[in-house]
């Protein structure tokens, strides 16, 4: 019962904050919208808004499909190879990022398929990934004791060091690189960082999908196995959490 209590009382804080920090901002944005939308009608006599409505509709769908306008032509690129195996990735890790989906029955049933099976095969795959992380911190441990002869300390030196050295590598550092590619903000590459990482994946920050920029061959497939690694260590740094919390 308290534990129950606790759960739905941190929610509720969660939710009471959220909405003051983002409801002003959103209610903004919308009177914003509004006032753009009736200034054009009102400068545009030619205009019918059903038909304005209309395209607003395209271009939201369009923009949700990867397709984007770019002066008289539309740029593509979401369902190329690359696109597509980023997808995949982020289907069987959960990640549901939600700015792409299949849009043909054929490729919804296959996704379903697809996921039934890429699930369980990917959490087998960061066990083991886990497993190995956590085997090579209690190998370097084991050796520290004997070339130094610590007991406890030896222990809780490698696994600050473990620590240190995935927060660098996987919350730290990609934000750089995020920085250089994308022209994101170094927060925003760390939220974006968290928020893959964790599988939450908002969906609002996602890596290749800026039409103005050229990415190179090897970045998605990069972002790829840090996603790999890095799920797999949060997941260890996530299990230590819920130890100390039973």
């Amino acid at each position: 019962a308290v534990l129950l209590a606790a759960y739905v009382g941190y929610l509720g804080m969660g939710a009471a904050v959220l909405q003051a920090l983002e409801r002003p901002v959103e209610v903004q944005v919308a009177r914003q919208l509004l006032r753009e939308y009736l200034g054009l009608l009102a400068n545009h006599s030619c205009l019918r808004e059903p038909a304005l409505q209309r395209l607003m509709e395209g271009i939201i769908q369009a923009y949700k499909s990867g397709i984007t306008l770019q002066g008289n032509t539309t740029s593509l690129g979401r369902w190329d190879y690359s696109g597509s195996f980023f997808f995949s990735i982020s289907a069987i890790t959960t990640i549901g990022y939600g700015n792409l989906s299949p849009s043909t029955a054929v490729g919804r049933i296959f996704c379903i398929v697809f996921a039934l099976f890429g699930i369980p095969l990917n959490l087998v795959l960061l066990n083991e990934i886990g497993q190995l992380m956590l085997l090579g911190v209690q190998h370097c441990a084991r050796r520290l004791e004997q070339v130094l002869h610590w007991q406890n300390k030896a222990s809780f030196l490698m696994k600050t060091c473990a620590l240190v050295t995935g927060l660098l590598l996987f919350l730290l550092l990609p934000p750089l690189l995020f920085s250089d590619k994308e022209g994101w903000s170094y927060e925003e590459g760390f939220y974006y960082s968290f928020i893959t990482l964790s599988t939450i994946g908002f969906g609002d920050y996602v890596i290749g999908m800026n039409p103005d920029r050229t990415y190179p061959s090897w970045y998605k497939n990069v972002i790829s196995l840090w996603i790999l690694f890095g799920m797999a260590w949060l997941a260890l740094v996530i299990r230590f959490c819920i130890n100390i919390l039973e």
